[in-house]
């Protein structure tokens, strides 16, 4: 059902320009682990998949893409390092820009949250610390007991990113994303729940951020300040990764993302809602006006709450996930104020191409043009 549209355009409809990107609107693609990259090859349907959700001016941050052979923690998790994975890439991101979309490569290296069967020859996962997740995190998975990175390791690692990020641009991705978030190898390092180090990468908020702002420096030297996006998640406790001062850590890192002149933007995730009201805690301001570049928010957001928190200037963009995996033209949905499919989390992390993937509708009154907002 699509309701009659407001004359007025809404908040989340408004254009706006990312650094040198002139965006239409202020939807965002959310990275969304989905699992159907075969061999961690991008396969066909991931073009159709991206390109259902391009839209002209639109923004797309891709899947967590891993950074090396043990930056893996999720079967059919997409790659970037090699040249075969560079090469499949090319097709999926020319599909989204024919559409007139941005497109992001979000980066990865899950550290810890892995197995051994999932690393090279068996091997240990790789992290701050030797700590386990216990197995009960919700995923159904039972994880491998890590081992912490020895301090003359870490500096291959952060080659692996800023081989990445060279990668990324190479395949013709209008950017990176650093992901900082989510207990995630960079987060393992800046938390001091998961971080028990005694070099210079532990102890001292400073050292344990270390090792992540020695990533984004990398990555900014290679591909410049204006192509590159850091996501963050201070307040999550995802795979038993949390800190006893996020707010701390928080301030910390935008101020370091700042001394990038230009660093195009931060994406930050909300503290977790409560599963009583609902209700998004709205946390994020302090570092949203301390940011110097555009500030994307992200958690649990609908129309009504993207619509008041970009109106409100709490943020400039807000990230969608679920709703935009179920709803391939949400953008359009959101403008018209139409109905929106429901999401089917079982199959949120499948292997089938299709179902759960490229099989959610458009609206009808639209099947024929996906390409543009319609005033």
């Amino acid at each position: 059902m699509v309701r009659e549209a407001s004359k007025e355009t809404i908040p989340l409809m408004r254009p706006y320009k990312m650094g040198q990107l002139e965006l239409s609107h202020r939807v965002v693609l959310a990275p969304l682990t989905r699992c159907r990259s075969y061999g961690n090859l991008p396969q066909p349907h991931v073009a159709v998949y991206y390109s259902q959700r391009a839209i002209r001016g639109g923004l797309l941050i891709s899947e967590a893409t891993d950074v090396s052979p043990t930056a893996q923690g999720y079967q059919d998790s997409p790659g970037i390092w090699t040249q075969e994975q560079v090469e499949a890439w090319k097709p999926i991101v020319d599909a989204v820009h024919r559409k007139g979309a941005f497109f992001f490569c979000q980066i990865w290296h899950v550290g810890r949250v892995s197995t051994n069967e999932m690393q090279p020859d068996g091997q240990a996962p790789i992290s701050s610390t030797d700590k386990q997740i216990t197995s009960d995190v919700g995923t159904g998975m039972a994880y491998s007991k890590p081992r912490p990175l020895w301090t003359e390791e870490i500096p291959g690692i952060v080659d692996d990113f800023r081989c990445a990020a060279r990668n990324a641009i190479e395949v013709g991705f209008d950017g990176v994303e650093i992901h900082g978030a989510h207990g995630y190898l960079l987060e393992q390092f800046m938390k001091d729940g998961t971080n028990d180090r005694d070099d210079e990468y532990g102890g001292s908020l400073e050292n344990r951020c270390r090792f992540a702002v020695e990533v984004i420096d990398a990555v900014v030297r290679e591909v410049g300040a204006h192509r590159v996006g850091v996501r963050l998640s201070p307040f999550a406790d995802f795979v038993e990764c949390a800190d006893s001062d996020p707010v701390a850590l928080a301030d910390y890192m935008v101020r370091q993302l700042n001394m990038h002149e230009g660093l195009l933007y931060c994406h930050m995730v909300e503290p977790r809602m409560s599963n009583v009201d609902n209700r998004i805690p709205h946390r994020l301001l302090t570092f949203r006006k301390a940011f110097n570049g555009t500030f994307i928010a992200a958690g649990g957001y609908d129309r009504e709450e993207g619509n008041k928190v970009v109106g409100d200037g709490y943020t400039d963009l807000v990230a969608y996930g679920r709703l935009f995996l179920a709803n391939p033209d949400l953008p359009r949905r959101f403008e018209v104020d139409a109905s929106l499919n429901k999401y089917d989390r079982s199959t949120f992390i499948t292997r089938d191409p299709i179902v759960g993937y490229t099989d959610y509708p458009f609206l009808e009154d639209d099947h024929n043009d996906h390409s543009t907002i319609h005033a």
